[in-house]
């Protein structure tokens, strides 16, 4: 376990390289992180410790830019980034104007009533 992540990886051992012949190589590679080069970089938007963007309530360090989804929360399921979405456009919209009528997961439309 990495100490300052407090997650599990992978490190290579001494002497467990092999080449092994074959015809074709298929490669199957999980989300790492957002890409950095380009906008992220170009608008010095913060990551955090697992190089996703970090955001409190969506919004990043930057005024007026929010993320979510698999870019701020990291690889994830299908559902996740729906919900992501949902509650980011809910964040965007009290930025906006000062409160939201938006259902969120912790309040639903028959809450708000």
């Amino acid at each position: 376990m990495n100490a300052s992540t407090g997650r599990y990886g992978f490190n290579e051992l001494d002497e467990t390289t092999r080449i092994i012949p074959c015809e074709f190589v298929f490669i199957a590679a999980g989300f790492l992180h957002p890409q950095k080069e380009g906008i992220l970089d170009q608008l010095s938007i913060t990551l955090d410790a697992r190089g996703n963007v970090a955001a409190t309530d969506y919004q990043t360090n930057l005024p007026h830019v929010f993320a979510a989804g698999d870019m701020r929360r990291g690889q994830s399921l299908v559902v996740w980034a729906m919900h992501e979405g949902r509650e980011a456009a809910r964040a965007v919209d009290k930025y906006l104007m000062g409160n939201s009528s938006l259902e969120s997961k912790t309040k639903n439309v028959l809450e708000m009533v």
